[in-house]
């Protein structure tokens, strides 16, 4: 085996690993707005911990149960048809989004990655209907996980899907939430078991593809453009500068992350002043995926100082935190993680077996 591919598979590992833990770690304190209240609650967070039964910024009480968005909970997609047993959780107020799980405990979205990741290793490539048919049991099989809530774009589908609409015509159509980073977070996988093709084309027709399964958003897929064009470039060029590629592409949607990042350094800001301040750390994908990019170049040689600010700022760190691990893990390799993440996942075991198995079909 070649130095080049080790190198590959090194980053691979680190991509897959970084994926889960910057979820992980995020969990406990996702869509805290208040940063002091964060603190309060839970210091500076730089290890895995479980979340309180009191959110204070919570607005599950405000979901529709039946739909994408905010409204009534008198319909029944969440309880019947996803999250059975678990509506209840919805119409409390104050009630946190991840009830009763634990610490180093993957939320909803990432566990949808899994399914991915089952898929590819299962069948060996990239295969949609494969994945639509797991996704939908996964989702509507009871206790298949703990998680208790299911963000918009979710909910939209399995409202289609309970109408009786064809699978894979049931992704809702953009709203003001569902062009959210939460639309990126299985991106990476099918970039990785794309990435060895070495064609940037083809690895954009897989990853639009997976989207449109259960998003149909523009401005999504403009910023999942920007994510694979940043990943075939680390995986590909000979030396790939982090910083360089996450400012470019940050400055290509229109933020200066160059810029920015030159001006908190020389005044020694905070990065709460940029996400918070300048960025809304809330999940619109123009918000969100500027604030991951950013926090990319910042923290361009430290994976473990990265995922802690991620998480420190609040707002929808887990899913900002899946994206940036991913990109982190990719550019500093799987020895740049800290053991004591990896290895205090709850599906640690579980997970090390799935990825070594995606490394060996794809690396």
């Amino acid at each position: 085996m070649s130095i080049n591919r080790l190198n590959q598979a090194d980053r691979m590992r680190g991509a897959l690993w970084g994926m889960f833990i910057g979820d992980a770690l995020a969990m406990p304190v996702h869509w805290y707005y208040n940063i002091a209240t964060l603190w309060q609650d839970f210091g500076n967070i730089h290890d895995y911990q479980a979340p309180k039964a009191h959110h204070p910024n919570s607005i599950m009480a405000l979901a529709n149960t039946g739909k994408a968005g905010r409204g009534t909970q008198e319909g029944e997609i969440v309880g019947n048809v996803i999250l059975k047993g678990k509506k209840h959780h919805w119409g409390q107020p104050n009630r946190h989004y991840h009830q009763a799980m634990q610490a180093g405990d993957n939320t909803l979205n990432l566990l949808c990655a899994r399914v991915l990741l089952h898929s590819l290793n299962t069948v060996g490539h990239y295969d949609s209907a494969d994945f639509l048919s797991e996704y939908i049991r996964f989702m509507t099989e009871p206790d298949r996980h703990n998680d208790t809530y299911a963000e918009s774009y979710h909910r939209d589908f399995f409202a289609n899907y309970a109408q009786g609409i064809p699978p894979e015509n049931c992704a809702g159509a953009e709203g003001h939430d569902t062009a959210s980073i939460g639309g990126l977070v299985s991106i990476p996988l099918v970039i990785l078991a794309s990435i060895r093709d070495g064609n940037l084309s083809i690895i954009n027709v897989a990853t639009l593809t997976q989207q449109r399964l259960t998003h149909r958003s523009a401005l999504l897929e403009r910023h999942t453009l920007e994510l694979n064009k940043l990943m075939f470039h680390i995986f590909n060029d000979i030396n790939p500068d982090i910083e360089q590629l996450a400012c470019a592409a940050a400055n290509q949607l229109g933020f200066p992350a160059d810029k920015v990042i030159e001006s908190v350094r020389r005044n020694q800001s905070s990065d709460h002043e940029v996400i918070g301040g300048l960025l809304s750390p809330a999940c619109y994908i123009d918000q969100s995926f500027p604030s991951t990019l950013y926090l990319a170049a910042r923290y361009h040689n430290n994976f473990e100082a990265g995922l802690i600010a991620n998480t420190n700022v609040g707002g929808d760190n887990c899913h900002r935190g899946a994206v940036l691990g991913a990109i982190l893990g990719a550019s500093l390799g799987v020895a740049a993680i800290p053991k004591r993440w990896i290895n205090g996942l709850s599906a640690h075991v579980e997970l090390n077996d799935e990825i070594e198995k995606f490394i060996a079909h794809f690396a």
